[in-house]
């Protein structure tokens, strides 16, 4: 299972692509609301998550999304839960991925360092001990990492590589007519 977490002030595209090109490649996901069942993304689209952060169990985890969104990112970064999700994996071996100003969450806890990892043009900062790649999304162990936005397709994309394979990501390319 893949858990997309959300929180107020999330960036839709960069939540949403993840999770319909893992459903598209047949891998369960579920959004996960911080704190509530609706979530309003930074554009104002209200969005209901499968399920709010007080029904989360850590099994079965295969994998956790942090999308990007600045305000987003920091209400998912005051989120205990989150925080507590990120650790485990991290201590499990289990993807984390991260876009846009999502990796500042995994820099500020000193989760990249050494790792090649990218985010939001003036989040660098917040990597903390990363190697910054010029690429548009970046893999590096058990981190996936993305600039922002315009690559969500390709982040999720990534996403289905690590978990299911290269035929699966590329089957899904090529149904939904991506270059």
């Amino acid at each position: 299972m893949v858990y997309v977490f959300l929180a107020d002030g999330f960036e839709i595209i960069e939540a949403m692509a993840p999770v319909d090109m893992l459903r598209r490649a047949n891998v369960e996901v579920t959004t996960v609301g911080v704190d509530k069942k609706v979530i309003t993304s930074s554009c104002g689209i209200p969005v209901t998550a499968d399920i709010v952060s007080n029904e989360f169990e850590f099994k079965d985890v295969e994998a956790v999304v942090i999308p990007g969104g600045s305000q987003g990112v920091i209400n998912l970064e005051n989120s205990s839960l989150v925080q507590s999700v990120v650790d485990e994996a991290v201590q499990n071996g289990i993807l984390v991925c991260a876009i846009c100003a999502g990796p500042s969450l995994l820099g500020h806890k000193g989760l990249l360092n050494g790792k090649n990892a990218v985010c939001y043009p003036g989040f660098e900062e917040s990597l903390e001990g990363a190697n910054i790649s010029k690429d548009y999304v970046v893999t590096d162990g058990d981190f996936i990492t993305a600039k922002g936005a315009g690559v969500s397709v390709e982040f999720g994309l990534e996403i289905v590589r690590e978990l299911v394979g290269d035929e699966a990501a590329e089957t899904v390319r090529s149904t939904i007519q991506c270059m």
